[in-house]
């Protein structure tokens, strides 16, 4: 099947202030984020997408059309549900210091999978609705344009984590070992057989290998990629 590009979205004000944002509206990427939004964009530039796909809170879109400013016309960013934040319910707009006291946060960080917000979601519903939407809108990518195809996944750092646990076959309950940094790319190709994670947590480095047909999965991993051109 194709591939996806997750992005989680640059930093925040709610990431500055050190405040649980949730679902909150009017949350927008303070200007750090917004330098950071843009350096992953040309970063993405050299990997011409058919499709940018959002969670609809303002941070995701605001990364979202950074990544879509470095592609060609025509594309737009389309947003889903299926990737919006976790709904922390009383929790949301909290300050961080202030839940790391709480009982659920040790939950939270040793047993996941137990996990639920007061008044919101359980980290199991949004580990199931992200995985769904994603492999979901992977199999309508390939089926519209073919198994070479890449996609960009704007969404948060809890789903991008329950993302990657999914592709790596971690149990939900081991996510937390997983990091995805403001603005940071992970790479996830799915095909028939299994999904093949090919980056986590990335900041920097050429992307363009990815626009190359997918080798066929060889027993000792295979030659990789080509080397990227030099710079001239």
């Amino acid at each position: 099947m194709a591939t996806v590009i997750l992005v989680r979205h640059a930093r925040s004000t709610a990431n500055t202030a050190g405040i649980l944002a949730g679902r909150t509206p009017g949350v927008e990427l303070d200007e750090t984020g917004r330098e950071q939004a843009a350096r992953t964009g040309a970063r993405l530039g050299a990997v011409p997408l058919v499709a940018v796909v959002s969670s609809p809170l303002e941070r995701c879109r605001q990364t979202a059309q950074a990544v879509l400013d470095h592609q060609g016309t025509g594309l737009t960013v389309r947003l889903e549900e299926g990737l919006t934040e976790c709904d922390y319910g009383a929790w949301q707009g909290g300050a961080l210091a202030d839940l790391a006291k709480e009982n659920l946060w040790s939950v939270v960080q040793r047993q996941p999978s137990a996990a639920v917000f007061p008044g919101g979601e359980s980290l199991v519903a949004m580990h199931a609705r992200a995985v769904s939407a994603v492999r979901r809108i992977d199999a309508a990518v390939e089926a519209e344009h073919g198994a070479a195809a890449v996609w960009a996944a704007v969404t948060h750092g809890d789903l991008v984590k329950a993302i990657l646990a999914d592709a790596l076959g971690l149990h939900l309950d081991l996510f937390q070992r997983l990091h995805a940094d403001p603005a940071s790319v992970s790479v996830v190709r799915y095909t028939p057989a299994q999904p093949h994670v090919l980056a986590v947590n990335t900041h920097a480095g050429d992307l363009s290998w990815l626009s190359a047909a997918p080798d066929a999965p060889q027993v000792g991993g295979g030659a990789g990629p080509a080397d990227p051109a030099p710079a001239s």
